[in-house]
């Protein structure tokens, strides 16, 4: 299926979504436990209008907040601070701009100044509401202002509310790599409103559909079932990653015992390409697509992965308007980016590869080998 014809398969099953699901639903919080912190997925529609409510219901929290909002979702954050006003709580909305490149240094920079300035204190509270640029930066913030502030996530794509909202990761990039410097942060909790995802572009539904893919392919191949469908249960795609993350990272909640690495399926290759791009061209999940592409056919080489599996990832990806190959990238730029990879360790990348859908192990990949499956994906280089 053409692009274009995905994205009205999107608009189609997005529609007859909202039409069942529309009015108010309970939402059956998730728990994701680790070593710091234990705290609740809330899952549902509605969730921006009740925020306040809900935060003053459940939480003991200073009446000052810091609600850190994609500068182009002004609707959203204002629905956000008048439910926040409702409740008696006194917020201020700090505008960051869209895009990656908001992930800076600099940008960090203002963020920080901005909180002092709005004289959040230890006692305040930060939340994050946007994609999963403003996630990371925000927690970022968060998590070294004032030592540590409470911070929440309003995730308001489907890749932040079911990949990078979840676990704890914070972080921003630097021209030589993707999040080379951050934090591990958990939050106090997560609201994922899926009334959300009614005015995402149909790209960015495509890109966290990748991390879906992703999940499906590490841990639960019905998954990838799910998302074979012409049309789509939200609700499940949603909990179902949320369920298979929030597993691994109670297992392993800094990586440090190897758990949590599996997690990286397609991330290695990803992460460089979006490097070797200067964060252009790709969106995040567009870029994993195709460092999953890279790890499978790894996988069928070095670890057996039957080529059955491969053809269904691929499907996949066709069928949901995700990149193939990508044009324009130098070669030479993405092996530089793999040299700096944050997960390098003793001079070698760590791939996650996999044995058979559901089980993925980490390995060490000889230069050749990698050589070779770059080749696949790259068209004109540049």
């Amino acid at each position: 299926a053409e692009p274009g014809r995905s994205a009205e398969r999107f608009r189609s099953s997005l529609s007859h979504f909202f039409s069942t699901f529309v009015l108010m639903n309970p939402a059956r919080p998730l728990m994701v436990c680790t070593s710091s912190r234990t705290y609740p997925v809330q899952i549902g529609t509605g969730l921006l209008e009740e925020l306040g409510p809900r935060l003053s219901a459940s939480h003991p929290l200073s009446s000052r907040i810091a609600l850190v909002a994609d500068a182009a979702l002004r609707a959203y954050a204002e629905t956000a601070q008048a439910s926040l006003a409702k409740a008696g709580f006194d917020s201020v909305i700090l505008w960051v701009p869209p895009g990656e490149e908001s992930k800076s240094l600099s940008q960090l920079g203002l963020l920080l100044e901005k909180l002092a300035e709005n004289r959040i204190d230890r006692k305040g509270t930060l939340i994050a509401l946007g994609g999963g640029v403003v996630g990371d930066l925000a927690g970022f913030a968060a998590s070294i202002f004032l030592r540590g502030i409470a911070l929440f996530h309003l995730p308001t794509t489907l890749l932040a509310m079911v990949d990078s909202s979840v676990g704890g990761k914070t972080g921003i990039n630097l021209p030589q790599g993707k999040n080379l410097v951050g934090t591990f942060y958990q939050p106090w909790g997560i609201f994922a409103d899926l009334k959300t995802l009614s005015t995402l572009p149909a790209r960015e539904i495509r890109a966290g559909l990748a991390e879906v893919i992703k999940y499906g392919m590490i841990a639960d191949p019905t998954l990838l079932s799910i998302l074979d469908q012409d049309t789509l249960d939200w609700q499940a795609i949603v909990r179902r990653s949320v369920e298979i993350k929030a597993a691994v990272v109670a297992e392993d909640e800094r990586e440090t015992r190897g758990r949590r690495a599996v997690l990286n399926f397609g991330h290695t290759a990803g992460h460089a390409l979006e490097a070797a791009l200067s964060y252009r061209t790709l969106v995040h999940g567009e870029a994993v697509a195709l460092g999953m592409r890279v790890a499978a056919f790894l996988s069928h080489r070095l670890c057996g992965l039957p080529e059955s599996a491969i053809a269904l990832l691929d499907r996949l990806l066709v069928r949901h308007g995700l990149p193939q190959t990508v044009e324009g990238v130098s070669r030479a730029r993405v092996r530089e980016a793999l040299l700096v990879d944050k997960k390098r360790e003793e001079g070698a990348n760590r791939w996650v590869l996999l044995r058979a859908l559901g089980d993925p192990i980490v390995a060490e990949v000889r230069e050749e080998e990698i050589e070779r499956a770059l080749a696949l994906i790259l068209g004109r280089t540049a």
